[in-house]
């Protein structure tokens, strides 16, 4: 948005994850990539809720021309539509993907039904618009029942940092057991939904036919998922053949794109696919699951391999793309152009402000 003109103002929690809290000054500007921070006490993890957070939004609300919320079952989410329709200033909701099928059934489902039914769906309903970030996304949205004023726009991503890889050699040599081996990666939050239960399974699989590969996995999570995962591996056999990175991100992170031979993203559900993007951008050539909203770009461009999310399906993908170095330049590069003609940071400014300004230009259509 700086990139497109737009001032913009940011205001959130210090939420850092289950019990933890950001390391940041609260209650007080923060300015960086062109956008003034605030953050909040979150006082309680259910919820995350902050009345701090709510007598900032009940005082300043009224300053700003347009609001744009982010997530939705969140008490960030509800103050800042409240005081918006309060103001009588616009506001845009980005659901961040929570009304897809899989969260819908498989988060907190009592819970979030009784939620979406009293709370998410009368804030939806006055809304100026909701901002989806794919076809998918949207799709999946609408058939949970939020039918309300959407609109598409992908997320940006800064690719000047993909354009030019480091190369594999400092990656090697933090973790020389990947020297001379087929690397394929999985980068991304560790989660059930991810669906690296299937990866695994399938790894394992490939592993007969290709000697040379080796299964990097880049990311975090909860301990006892991530024990059990690495339970799955020795089961297994193949705990020789698997690397446990941690978390990676800035040049660690492009270290690892720069090893891999493949990139795999498993998930049964994803609003978006950042990482998928990133690898994308980076020109690598990728599987993913029908469940990642921007797997039907990828499908549409030959940019990867779009598969279920079943094991012997991720089997027969790895193998075609570990046995075809056609294949594999054909797709990356395919990706890499995909990622800077649609997901880029300046698509996504333009967007949003063409979106923001026809809003604008209509403000009592929203003011309902």
């Amino acid at each position: 948005m700086a990139h497109a003109g737009v001032e913009m103002t940011v205001a959130t929690t210090d939420d850092d994850g289950p019990g933890a809290h950001l390391s940041v000054p609260l209650g007080q500007p923060q300015n960086g990539n062109g956008a003034a921070r605030y953050y909040f006490r979150k006082q309680t993890e259910f919820y995350k809720c902050s009345v701090p957070l709510w007598r900032w939004l009940a005082r300043r609300v009224g300053e700003f021309d347009l609001v744009h919320i982010h997530a939705l079952f969140s008490f960030a989410s509800v103050a800042a539509a409240r005081c918006a329709r309060r103001c009588r200033v616009p506001y845009i909701v980005r659901p961040l993907g929570v009304l897809n099928r899989w969260g819908m059934e498989n988060r907190r489902a009592w819970l979030k039904s009784l939620s979406f039914r009293f709370v998410e769906k009368p804030l939806l309903r006055c809304a100026a618009a909701i901002h989806y970030t794919s076809e998918q996304e949207k799709t999946e949205a609408e058939a949970a029942g939020a039918t309300h004023r959407p609109f598409v726009v992908p997320l940006g991503l800064d690719l000047r940092q993909f354009e030019s890889l480091p190369g594999p050699d400092r990656f090697l040599k933090r973790w020389p057991q990947a020297a001379d081996r087929a690397v394929v990666l999985f980068l991304s939050r560790l989660d059930p939904k991810k669906g690296l239960d299937l990866l695994i399974d399938a790894f394992a699989a490939v592993k007969k036919k290709h000697a040379d590969a080796l299964l990097v996995v880049a990311g975090n999570g909860e301990e006892s998922f991530v024990r059990a995962l690495r339970g799955r591996v020795e089961q297994m056999g193949i705990a020789g053949d698997v690397v446990w990175t941690g978390f990676l991100e800035g040049s660690d992170k492009l270290d690892a794109l720069a090893a891999a031979r493949a990139f795999v993203l498993p998930s049964y559900s994803e609003n978006f696919g950042i990482a998928l993007v990133e690898a994308l951008a980076a020109g690598l050539p990728c599987i993913t699951t029908e469940g990642v909203a921007v797997s039907e770009d990828v499908r549409e461009r030959n940019a990867g391999l779009v598969v279920r999310a079943e094991s012997a399906a991720l089997v027969s993908a790895l193998d075609r793309l570990l046995s075809d170095a056609t294949l594999r330049a054909n797709v990356g590069a395919n990706g890499r152009r995909l990622a800077a003609e649609r997901f880029s940071v300046e698509a996504m400014g333009t967007a949003l402000k063409q979106l923001y300004e026809q809003i604008l230009a209509n403000p009592e259509s929203s003011r309902r």
